[in-house]
């Protein structure tokens, strides 16, 4: 099986549709695909309507479901992406449908959370609320190394439901899960499933892993890109992202960035456009050509003098005036855990966070050795 994002195109661009769909005018298809520009006050499943009472009859799990759908509702979005093109023989900048995905209202001043993908081939982009109303977004800040993004619209606060959030720390196999969104474009739909394993790892679009991912088999098809996995309490427990499918719907598979991830980068990227790596004053050489050579770890290419790295006296590569390279220091562990690669590294720094201090395990001429090294910013 594959891993499929999570968007829609519009069959009338001339694409025929994929083996066994039947929804009209739609199609199923991969991370860098289209999708249609469809109002969200033309679908079906309005929420605008006053909520219907609960029936009698129902049980406690099912009340509990209805409560925790029409909280929820209230914060989740539909986003629309719109790419720019030039005609090839008028010259005329055209504007072409690009993605459709869900996310969900941050703050009250406008931040709404999606997936990176969502937005990564767009050029414009609008975000549909709750009440139907729609606004042009603005891109705040975008990290593809998580599939995560933020766009601002400029909204009234009481318009604006933030989402609450819960902690992915505290999830468990076999616990209940709410995902809602808006799959093929169908206004605020909701599926439910449970946990179905935890720290499950997935290729983010910028080819960097996505660590501690929940997998659940809450069913989540094309257009739930960036929308909320809840907790039983309607807490946002997760950012659901990708699918393994060998259809590109639903197999009972689905994986959610951990809301322990967006907490501590969708501020950074409101607040920098990016997000802040920890770092120490060294580059490291491509894991391809360490994985030549034959060895394991971060291998240490050069030290900027005067940072963290050159003041714990690490070495990087050196070269003799006949061009012979000698290997200098081989990251093989931080904090005593273990560590095969650069993306390795990379995920401990940014598990200790900017400001701390780690213990790296050192590898030179076959000998191990702890050093301390703080962590700065990237900035």
């Amino acid at each position: 099986m594959r891993a499929h994002w999570l968007l829609l195109i519009p069959a009338s661009l001339g694409i025929g549709f994929a083996a066994g769909q039947s929804i009209p005018g739609l199609l199923v298809v991969d991370v860098a695909s289209a999708s249609p520009i469809e109002p969200p006050s033309a679908r079906s499943g309005s929420s605008t309507a006053a909520p219907e009472a609960v029936p009698d009859g129902l049980s406690d799990e099912e009340k509990r479901t209805i409560e925790v759908f029409r909280g929820a509702s209230a914060s989740v979005v539909y986003i629309t992406s719109i790419a720019l093109r030039r005609d090839f023989f008028s010259l005329d900048v055209m504007r072409i449908p690009q993605g459709t995905g869900s996310g969900f209202v941050w703050d009250r001043r406008g931040n709404i959370v999606t997936n990176y993908h969502v937005l990564e081939e767009g050029s414009e982009f609008r975000v549909t609320l709750s009440d139907h109303s729609t606004w042009d977004a603005r891109v705040v800040g975008v990290a593809p190394d998580k599939d995560l993004a933020v766009l601002r619209i400029d909204a009234p606060s009481a318009q604006l439901t933030p989402l609450a959030l819960g902690s992915s720390r505290s999830v468990v196999v076999g616990q209940t899960v709410l995902a809602v969104g808006n799959p093929f474009g169908l206004d605020h739909t909701l599926t439910t499933g449970v946990v179905s394993a935890l720290g499950r790892e997935l290729r983010s679009p910028a080819g960097r892993t996505i660590r501690d991912v929940i997998q659940t088999d809450a069913a989540i098809n094309p257009g739930n890109s960036g929308g909320p996995l809840l907790n039983s309490s309607g807490k946002l427990i997760g950012v659901n992202s990708a699918i393994y499918s060998t259809s590109g719907s639903s197999a009972g598979i689905g994986f959610a960035i951990p809301v322990d991830t967006v907490r501590r980068l969708v501020p950074q990227l409101i607040q920098h456009g990016k997000t802040i790596q920890p770092e120490m004053g060294a580059t490291w050489l491509s894991d391809g050509v360490v994985a030549r050579l034959g060895l394991s770890g971060a291998v240490v290419y050069d030290v900027g003098e005067g940072s963290p790295a050159d003041r714990a006296g690490l070495r990087g590569i050196r070269v003799d005036r006949w061009d012979r390279i000698y290997l200098g220091d081989v990251v093989v562990a931080v904090d005593g855990k273990s560590v095969g690669s650069n993306d390795e590294l990379l995920h401990r720094f940014e598990s200790a966070g900017v400001g701390s201090t780690v213990t790296l395990t050192v590898e030179r001429d076959g000998r191990k050795r702890d050093v301390r090294v703080p962590l700065l910013s990237s900035e």
